[in-house]
């Protein structure tokens, strides 16, 4: 499966940039370039302005792609080697987002629909979550993903049971906030995306610390 996963992405990373080709001659000179989390412009630029920022993104995904799939190559931790699969997929799912949100950018610029771009944008973020969510149950340890404090790091079993707990949070509530998106409008998910990532990050903190004190009190 890994296998396909690190084949189709190099077919989906230069969809943007395929994308904008076919549509140039429909683009205006002026086009929004920003967006705020309601969708509303906020900034403007030119045409070449807008080819310069999809090839710069781009690059970026790429970048950020390589990085992911290789960092466990200096990860000092024993089980690095044995996440390089989970990292593959997590590479795939930030990529091909990170290529979606670029693609709704442009349509966007042709259309004039930036409504529709932030709730297609928040949507997909959930989902994205949730994807990850799934992945994070059975990552090893390591220095570079996942949820890393010192109790994790240090202790297997902690690590384990956080990531667990972790990936079944993250899955629902990356789902629960694509339901709230596609059901409400675009000036409550960008409050409600805040308020959900501040819990996907504290809740599993909070869990981990919890279960760091009661090893010491069985100690």
């Amino acid at each position: 499966m890994n296998t396909i996963l690190r084949r189709i992405i190099w077919l989906i990373i230069p969809i943007p940039a395929v994308y904008l080709a076919l549509l140039w001659k429909k683009i205006p000179q002026t086009v929004p370039i920003h967006f705020d989390l309601q969708g509303n412009i906020d900034r403007y630029g030119t045409k070449q302005d807008l080819l310069y920022l999809i090839i710069g993104l781009t690059v970026l995904t790429t970048v950020v792609y390589l990085l992911i799939t290789n960092i466990y190559k200096v990860d000092p931790k024993k089980y690095a080697a044995q996440n390089k699969e989970r990292m593959q997929r997590i590479a795939f799912y930030v990529a091909a987002y990170l290529s979606a949100v670029f693609v709704m950018i442009i349509y966007t610029v042709v259309h004039d629909n930036s409504a529709f771009m932030m709730k297609f944008v928040f949507i997909a973020m959930g989902l994205l979550l949730a994807l990850l969510g799934n992945n994070m149950h059975n990552i090893k340890p390591n220095y570079f993903a996942g949820i890393r404090l010192p109790w994790t790091l240090e202790n297997e079993e902690n690590w384990r049971k956080t990531h667990q707990f972790a990936g079944r949070l993250w899955f629902f509530g990356g789902l629960t906030f694509a339901v709230f998106v596609f059901l409400l409008n675009n000036k409550w998910a960008g409050y409600i995306g805040a308020v959900l990532l501040a819990v996907l990050i504290i809740i599993p903190i909070i869990y981990s610390y919890n279960f760091y004190r009661n090893q010491l009190k069985k100690i």
